[in-house]
């Protein structure tokens, strides 16, 4: 019974939260596949500042990445279709990262860093750098209420899109919504 009432949360959370979303007339057009879960803010909206930590427990932010054009992936290691997911976010930043450009994955919760490890080893992730958000402070400060999430975040560090569930990232149609949005 438990488990059916995950279910029907998540599904609610995936499907229900990402409504139609007004922004950029270009990019918003382009939404298709996965990308129709992507809902384009018609304002950017500040992120708090939340400290993180590596893996190797030296602190970092998502503001260490100011300047770019990122996406930020929270998602938990027990977390299924992050499984699925995170080698689709791997092959994104293999494709587009550099100077603009980054995919930064927060682990949120309690994920300890071997399973982590493990983790990116099983799924085949190379490109991606593993930041923790252990006590899933900076997720609850901006409503990450079920896993995956990723917000797409502009140089400033501002919040301009977020897609509540899973997506194929390294997809055509997602890689022709971001580029529409860093033009």
């Amino acid at each position: 019974m438990l488990r059916l009432l995950f279910a029907v949360i998540y599904t609610a959370l995936t499907f229900g939260a990402n409504g139609a979303a007004a922004g950029p007339a270009e990019a918003a057009a382009l939404r298709t596949g996965d990308m129709r879960k992507l809902v384009i803010h018609e304002a950017p909206k500040p992120l708090p500042e939340q400290g993180l930590v590596a893996l190797d427990e030296a602190p970092s932010s998502l503001s260490d990445w100011k300047g770019k054009w990122v996406v930020a992936n929270f998602w938990a290691t027990w977390c299924a279709p992050c499984r699925e997911e995170m080698p689709t976010l791997d092959a994104l930043q293999a494709a587009m990262g550099g100077e603009r450009f980054a995919v930064v994955t927060v682990a949120t919760g309690r994920n300890a860093v071997p399973a982590i490890t493990r983790f990116f080893d099983e799924a085949g992730v190379r490109h991606l750098p593993a930041l923790r958000d252990p006590k899933s402070a900076l997720a609850r400060q901006i409503g990450v209420m079920g896993l995956p999430v990723t917000l797409v975040l502009d140089p400033e560090g501002r919040e301009v899109a977020r897609l509540i569930g899973d997506a194929v990232w390294d997809s055509p149609e997602a890689r022709a919504v971001l580029a529409e949005m860093m033009d």
